[in-house]
């Protein structure tokens, strides 16, 4: 009786079998909805992270670029200000008809070549060019009006100008700086007389963006790209344009008769502040989505754009997606397997009852084991971290040592251009105090045109100082000057001219062994000058004195190159000294005397030029120096001679 009231009871409580198979279906579907909002659920939170990360990333990437874009081209912004206040541009532009205007074209190329520009070139006050740095080429501005654009009648106002855009002789896209010209300067109501342009190319920073894992471009206030990673993108519109929009600004000849055609970019939605998502309807970009960022260029007023793919982000849905998927499909697995060991835990108990004493013992011995080692691990720690202290001291001393050696080297530097300079300068300075007081003499003695002689070699004097402090300052680093065709006997000519009234007061003796035919070498006029300078200058100190001082200048063309010889008859070189003596700050004269920098900058500066300065006792007695400077071929047209005639 008892077992049938069991049984009865047994089945009124089991579940037919149509409502378990109900049961079964509805956790299915269940574990099927939980499944997929796990999924989407997941899929959307990783895509805005993605976004926001690909986001930061953009931000990051255009604010660099727009910062390398705007120093790029504001590093050339003195460039026409300065030139236009040269006296050789004033000169000329006050009667461009009757001066020669190569002088200034090489002067413009070599401020182009120097600056690293692409054209530099003067517009008279209506607006044609009448100097240029590409006269040579056959597209040069020379002879073109360019009163319509901007940034003459900026400049021709009295400002500083600035415009962008396709050139109408090379059809180049860049961006011109300019600057008015005065010959008056000082009246209120002048006027300028003329601009100075500087053409900057745009191709290079776009060089660098091509390097970038983004696609970049900018446009201007009439949203054109005229700038863009892809080629395929510059000279197209932003957006489309009508025809009146496409006829004004054709007129303004901006960008020649290029079509501007549509881009193509399609605008999805907005994404924050100055960020939106994009595609392309045609286009190399067309088939992808992209992260638009926006930044502007308040200094130019345009914007740059930055597009990032959002491939990334797509993969980052999909591989959050598949993770949730699986961890949600690990997780009803294992609660599955938990229902089923549940039926499974009565059986293990007993197992476990007899189980439970040798796993006490195991434990126990377990903890002693574990204990010993944490003992060893903390003292092998410990020594470890004194070690890790131990070689952060050393490292910090390390980067201390060498910051301390980096600001030392600086100084060193330092106090050698500062001392260089003062050397430089002093014979310079003796012969415009000797020229002084020629002039003050010859003005009491009413011949006029005698001082009016040595106050001009003053001012070439004081250029010649300028030339020399400029160059002093590339004493430190390699020059990157270009060399040119300089006649040598002229260079010793002017060297002399330096020391006029010091030969003729200490009654020396010049001998001049020179060829009647001009002697042509590769290099650097200014120079050249100055390393003859500084011999002919030690030579007139070695020979204070000798009775009959005797300085020979002697030059000659060789298989090699061409070979210079100043030689004195002082009392020569000792020999311990002739390894040291281009040694900077080496010196045997007194203290106040010398500062051992003339020889040393004069080694460096026949480097430069690629020629040699070397030192040696001469037969005869006397010390002798020879340089030696690569050939050059005669020049067809300028002679640089006449400079100094």
């Amino acid at each position: 009786m008892r077992l049938e009231r069991h049984a009865a009871s047994t089945e009124r409580l089991s579940p037919s079998p149509a409502k378990s198979r109900c049961w079964r279906l509805a956790w299915l579907a269940l574990l099927a909805l939980g499944l997929l909002a796990s999924m989407w659920q997941a899929a959307e939170i990783a895509r805005e992270r993605a976004l926001a990360e690909l986001k930061e990333d953009a931000e990051n990437e255009l604010r660099l670029s727009a910062a390398n874009l705007n120093g790029y081209l504001l590093r050339f912004d003195y460039l026409p200000q300065m030139l236009a206040t040269r006296e050789g541009v004033r000169r000329f532009l006050s009667s461009p008809q009757s001066q020669d205007p190569m002088a200034l074209n090489l002067l413009l190329d070599r401020f182009r070549f120097t600056s690293g520009v692409s054209d530099v070139y003067l517009l008279d006050k209506e607006g044609t060019t009448i100097a240029a740095s590409n006269w040579h080429r056959p597209n040069t501005f020379i002879g073109h009006n360019y009163a319509f654009r901007s940034y003459y009648t900026q400049a021709i106002s009295g400002r500083q100008g600035r415009f962008y855009g396709l050139g109408t002789q090379s059809l180049e896209r860049g961006y011109f700086f300019s600057a008015p010209v005065w010959l008056d300067d000082t009246s209120p109501d002048a006027t300028p007389d003329g601009v100075m342009v500087v053409k900057v190319l745009l191709d290079e920073v776009e060089q660098s963006w091509a390097e970038q894992d983004a696609e970049l471009f900018v446009t201007d206030r009439d949203a054109i790209i005229f700038m863009a990673s892809r080629p395929e993108l510059r000279m197209s519109a932003l957006n489309a344009l009508s025809a009146t929009e496409r006829e004004a600004l054709r007129r303004t000849q901006r960008y020649a008769m290029e079509p501007l055609a549509y881009s193509g970019i399609v605008v999805e939605a907005d994404h924050g502040p100055n960020g939106q998502l994009v595609s392309f309807a045609h286009g190399p970009l067309s088939g992808g989505r992209y992260l638009s960022q926006t930044r502007s260029l308040v200094e130019f007023g345009w914007q740059m754009h930055l597009l990032k793919s959002l491939a990334p982000v797509i993969s980052a849905q999909w591989m959050a997606a598949l993770m949730a998927g699986g961890l949600y499909g690990i997780v009803a697995l294992g609660g599955g397997i938990g229902w089923q060991r549940r039926r499974l835990r009565r059986e293990r108990e007993a197992f476990a009852e007899r189980e439970r004493l040798t796993l006490a013992r195991v434990r126990d011995e377990l903890e002693i084991s574990v204990e010993r080692r944490t003992r060893d691990l903390m003292a092998s720690n410990q020594l470890l971290s004194a070690e890790i202290d131990e070689r952060r001291r050393a490292e910090a001393n390390l980067r201390q040592t060498q910051d301390e050696l980096i600001q030392a080297a600086k100084l060193a530097v330092l106090g050698q251009l500062a001392a260089g300079i003062n050397h430089e300068l002093n014979q310079p300075l003796a012969a415009i105090r000797a020229y002084a007081e020629n002039a003050r003499r010859f003005i009491e003695l009413a011949r006029v045109d005698q001082a009016d002689a040595n106050l001009a070699q003053i001012v070439e004097l004081t250029e010649r100082m300028a030339d020399i402090s400029a160059q002093l300052r590339q004493f430190s680093r390699k020059s990157g000057e270009r060399h040119e065709s300089i006649a040598v006997q002229a260079c010793i000519h002017y060297a002399l001219r330096l020391f006029h009234s010091r030969l003729r007061d200490e009654r020396v003796e010049v001998i001049e062994r020179l060829p009647h035919e001009p002697l042509w070498a590769i290099g650097d006029l200014v120079r050249l000058e100055q390393v003859l300078v500084n011999l002919i200058g030690n030579a007139l100190a070695a020979m204070k004195e000798r009775p009959a001082p005797t300085l020979t200048l002697s030059a000659e063309r060789e298989v090699d190159g061409v070979v210079i010889h100043v030689q004195d008859n002082g009392p020569g070189i000792v020999e311990e000294h002739l390894t040291r003596i281009f040694e900077p700050f080496f010196t045997t004269k007194a203290p106040g005397k010398g500062l051992g920098l003339g020889l040393s900058i004069s080694s460096r500066i026949m480097d430069d030029l690629g020629g040699t300065l070397t030192a040696t006792n001469a037969p005869e007695g006397g010390a002798r120096f020879t340089l030696t400077l690569p050939a050059a071929a005669p020049p067809g047209t300028d002679s640089l001679e006449s400079r100094h005639a």
